[in-house]
């Protein structure tokens, strides 16, 4: 199984080529096989975006002006999946199937929808018709459209049936599969390791965090905030949920922290994370 970080953690640290490759340097020599890239990091952003997403704690900074196909190639590393979004698929998906090719990744994927009512059961039956759409145009091409969660899809649009349950369903194997992300379900109070044996080998990258809580010295009081954690220093049953991906099939273990870093530092958060994963894979 291929480790591989979230380039939404390398914002901060890589704005320009030598910082880049420094950086790109650290992640090779943690053990990590390659990168999952996103469209909005390795473009020029629009300032819309880059505050948009500075406000949710997951700065973009000015690494979309660089070649990251000579960044990656300079360091060995792999591009395990390409994310987007799904209105640009459906807009220019020869595009975006085009520039998945060349950085020699067949998977796409799909992180969630902006501005959207996943409590609203016609809303999400009508995104599980669209994911079809695009993602058997995009198969014909020899590219996989996977689906991504946050905590949002675990929402009830009736009782007993969740957003994420009309995904599943709805929704073709051969055209639609899923990066399952264990971190947010369980923030979102749901049981990974169920989710992820629904899933089965519909699961093909795992989206990977720790969550608990940090603190030094003497608490304000008893209750402590939850947050992302570094592999193993939280409370996740990380060791249950691998053993699942395993049996699932999954091709690549994908790191993405958005803050909390040890010393607030991302690059130290996945070196510390990788001893983690290098003892497991």
């Amino acid at each position: 199984m291929k480790k591989a970080v979230q380039q939404i953690m390398l914002g901060t640290v890589t704005s320009n080529e030598a910082q880049a490759l420094e950086t790109l340097g650290k992640i090779k020599a943690a053990g990590y096989d390659g990168l999952e890239l996103n469209r909005f990091m390795i473009h020029p952003s629009s300032l819309m975006v880059r505050l948009m997403t500075r406000a949710a704690g997951m700065p973009t900074g000015k690494g979309g002006n660089l070649d990251w196909h000579a960044l990656l190639k300079e360091n060995g590393l792999a591009v395990v999946s390409l994310h987007a979004d799904l209105g640009s698929l459906e807009r220019e998906p020869e595009a975006i199937i085009e520039e998945a090719k060349s950085y020699g990744t067949d998977k796409v994927v799909i992180t969630g929808m902006y501005r959207f009512d996943y409590s609203d059961e016609g809303n999400v039956r009508e995104l599980a018709k669209r994911l079809n759409t695009a993602g058997e145009k995009i198969k014909q091409q020899g590219i996989d459209l996977l689906y991504h969660n946050h905590n949002v899809e675990l929402l009830l649009v009736k009782p007993g049936l969740r957003a994420y349950d009309i995904l599943l369903a709805e929704t073709d194997p051969d055209s639609v599969n899923f990066e399952f992300d264990s971190y947010w379900f369980t923030e979102g109070g749901a049981d990974g390791k169920a989710w992820m044996k629904k899933l089965g080998g519909r699961m093909k990258l795992w989206h990977i965090n720790d969550r608990g809580s940090r603190q030094k010295g003497p608490a304000m009081t008893p209750i402590l905030n939850a947050d992302s954690m570094e592999l193993g220093t939280g409370n996740m049953n990380l060791d249950g949920l691998k053993e699942i991906a395993v049996a699932n099939g999954v091709e690549a273990v994908v790191l993405e922290s958005h803050k909390n870093w040890i010393d607030k530092d991302p690059v130290k958060s996945l070196e510390l994370s990788a001893k983690w994963l290098n003892a497991r894979f």
